[in-house]
């Protein structure tokens, strides 16, 4: 293959995919968001997986991340769906995000660009430990930043699962070649042994690694 070629377009992919995934963990960390949290970590290993399959040619591991991908994007589509409360989706089911273990939501709800909050003092609305706030004059509502965040994962996602895919026939293809030369070289020192070798014809050392490609 050529210098930059697939693998390397499958790193970058890979790099901007860890980039965007490690961001989105802090944000959901800093929402109490348990749901993405687990997801998002689960993506950073299948990231991990991916590189290193990518870098020391391992075609099982970029199947292992390719699929992956499948949930991601779908994992990333019920994301979207939630908070555009498609269907009969609504945000006022935390459970959702937050398993039931606590009443926070999205970071983005209180600090989105030009977002200012205001405390709600003595209201017999907030449980314990909890107060109520007003947000107003956001530039962008929280629930549109983070469609924005997982449409960005999805389209990371459908390159990666391309690159990954391409990446993967190559090595196979590669594997295969190897296995048919490691046949014939085995079929050739049959037929010579070592003082029979004609002396027009390669002898092959090292490990077998070294002798197929």
């Amino acid at each position: 293959m050529g210098k930059c070629d697939g693998r390397c377009t499958l790193l970058a992919i890979c790099s901007l995919q860890l980039v965007a995934a490690l961001q989105r963990q802090v944000f959901d960390f800093l929402g109490y968001q348990w749901a993405p949290i687990l997801a998002n970590f689960l993506h950073i290993v299948a990231i991990i997986l991916g590189m290193f399959g990518t870098v020391q040619f391992r075609s099982r591991y970029l199947i292992f991340y390719a699929v992956w991908l499948v949930m991601w994007v779908g994992w990333n589509s019920f994301i979207i769906c939630f908070y555009l409360e498609v269907g009969h989706l609504s945000q006022d089911r935390d459970f959702l995000m937050t398993f039931n273990t606590s009443l926070h939501r999205s970071w983005w709800m209180e600090h989105g660009p030009g977002c200012l909050v205001t405390p709600v003092l003595d209201s017999h609305l907030a449980p314990d430990d909890h107060h109520v706030i007003t947000v107003s004059g956001c530039l962008l509502d929280y629930q549109y930043i983070e469609v924005l965040s997982s449409a960005l994962q999805v389209l990371l996602a459908l390159f990666g699962f391309v690159y990954a895919c391409y990446v993967s026939k190559v090595f196979q293809d590669d594997e295969d070649s190897c296995k048919l030369k490691h046949r014939s070289l085995l079929a050739s020192e049959q037929l010579y042994n070592g003082d029979t070798w004609p002396s027009n014809q390669p002898r092959y050392y090292g490990s077998r690694r070294n002798r197929l490609c």
